[in-house]
């Protein structure tokens, strides 16, 4: 297939011609023919799969220059906001006619925002759900045309709390309004909202058969006792990162990293929710012009910003969840070039690092030795032995005493019997093990259910 298939209007091929695109991802071939349907939809798909395309071709197609508000798009941070306005932005520069596209994000003075809306109807308005909100109960803003409205990155709304903003937007939009939501997860929590406002939407689901891309090196570095930082530095320092995201869990640890790494003389730059919108601008446009070699954050850079020329990530610590896992990762590996992922771990994370395999990742063991990275022992051999051993140990605990009780008849069968079931039983707890991870997995990542 290619984007010949979806009879864009001319303006649409040119843009995709300047962008190099010629071929439709999966989730694009997927979204577009339902929204130029006009119908809603619910698209569960990882980062990195060209989403932001899917909804904007096809919106771009339709939107026409009449002074009224027609598409609005909610994003969950001010970075992947601003990343949306400039993907639609290139579209409409392509456009015959002009179509003005607003932004409506935080940090920005809202009274003069609100007195040029007076006098300039947008077509199209991309925001943050706190000040769209904000601009339509100011009245600066008028939702009550608007054909078109997209929720991009769902889950991450609702965990930043913005989802109640979403719902009070759409509340006061048409009743016929096509609304198209896009998410990376599903959770529970999300479902009223969507129950409540699309009625039978079609469902979209694509799973990657890898989850995370097979150009890259994906490492797991044990730190067994030593000093995670200076770990960290050892790897960090292996050869020369183009440029290198390291992720902590808590905006405690990024500044800790971004301190000590400074110390070290390195480039180093640092993004966490803690930085007022101005620090955050002006981070994010030294990060872009390749300013930092290295940058410290939190997930929050992996879910809402999308940094290019990412060479290298480190997993300072191992993410709570395997959608943080992913999200870290996927920053690298872009566009079939090769990218190294490393991910530090202790003998606590043993139980996460077991989970994250079950669901299909896989490790490398890697030490590091004379600044170079070797081959190390894969814990799964050594859990497996452990496991091996214990067994071993307690058939051998049941011969010993076996061999010193008396001698009864058919002794030796049921030493045989009981040998056996303590295998089975060994093997079972394994079972029930894995399938209560499962169980949790599933309830976290529950889907939509119409």
């Amino acid at each position: 297939m290619t984007f010949k298939t979806f009879n864009f209007k001319p303006f649409i091929y040119d843009a995709l011609e300047e962008l190099h695109f010629t071929e439709p991802s999966p989730i694009q071939e997927a979204v577009i023919p339902i929204i130029q349907a006009e119908k809603s939809l619910v698209a569960q798909s990882q980062t990195g799969t060209g989403k932001s395309h899917a909804f904007l071709l096809p919106l771009m197609n339709q939107v026409e220059a009449k002074p009224e508000t027609q598409i609005v798009i909610t994003a969950p941070s001010r970075e992947l906001g601003e990343q949306l306005y400039q993907a639609a932005k290139q579209l409409s520069d392509h456009h015959p006619e002009e179509i003005m596209i607003e932004r409506a994000f935080g940090g920005t003075d809202t009274m003069r925002q609100s007195e040029r809306l007076e006098h300039q109807v947008p077509q199209i308005v991309v925001g943050t759900p706190g000040r769209l909100l904000d601009l339509i109960e100011r009245q600066a803003l008028s939702v009550h045309q608007v054909h078109s409205f997209v929720v991009d990155e769902a889950d991450m709304t609702l965990d930043m709390g913005f989802l109640q903003d979403v719902d009070q937007i759409a509340g006061r939009m048409p009743n016929d309004l096509n609304m198209y939501v896009f998410s990376a997860t599903i959770p529970t929590k999300l479902r009223p909202f969507l129950r409540k406002y699309m009625q039978s939407p079609e469902w979209i689901q694509l799973q990657s058969e890898h989850l995370i891309s097979e150009t890259i090196d994906n490492y797991l570095l044990p730190v067994r006792g030593r000093d995670a930082k200076e770990l960290l530095y050892e790897g960090l320092t292996i050869g020369q990162p183009y440029l290198a995201l390291i992720f902590a869990n808590t905006i405690e640890t990024v500044k800790e990293l971004y301190q000590f790494l400074k110390a070290k003389g390195l480039s180093v730059g640092m993004i966490h929710g803690d930085l007022d919108s101005r620090e955050r601008r002006r981070m994010m446009k030294q990060i872009q012009n390749l300013e930092y070699q290295y940058v410290v954050a939190t997930d929050l850079a992996a879910r809402g910003i999308d940094i290019e020329g990412v060479s290298h990530v480190f997993n300072y610590e191992v993410p709570g969840e395997l959608e943080f896992f992913i999200h870290r990762v996927g920053r690298t590996g872009r566009q079939g070039l090769p990218g190294l992922a490393v991910t530090l771990y202790e003998p606590d994370d043993q139980k996460d690092i077991e989970w994250l395999e079950d669901k299909g990742i896989r490790f490398e063991f890697k030490d590091i030795q004379d600044s170079e990275w070797i081959d190390a022992k894969d814990h799964s051999q050594r859990r497996n032995r452990k496991k091996q051993e214990e067994t071993d140990h307690t058939v051998k605990g049941m011969v010993e005493r076996n061999k010193r009780q008396k001698v009864k008849p058919g002794y030796k069968r049921k030493l045989k019997r009981n040998i056996k079931q303590h295998k089975k039983n060994q093997r079972l707890q394994d079972q029930r093990q894995k399938r209560k991870r499962q169980r949790q997995y599933n309830k976290e990542k529950n889907h939509v259910d119409y």
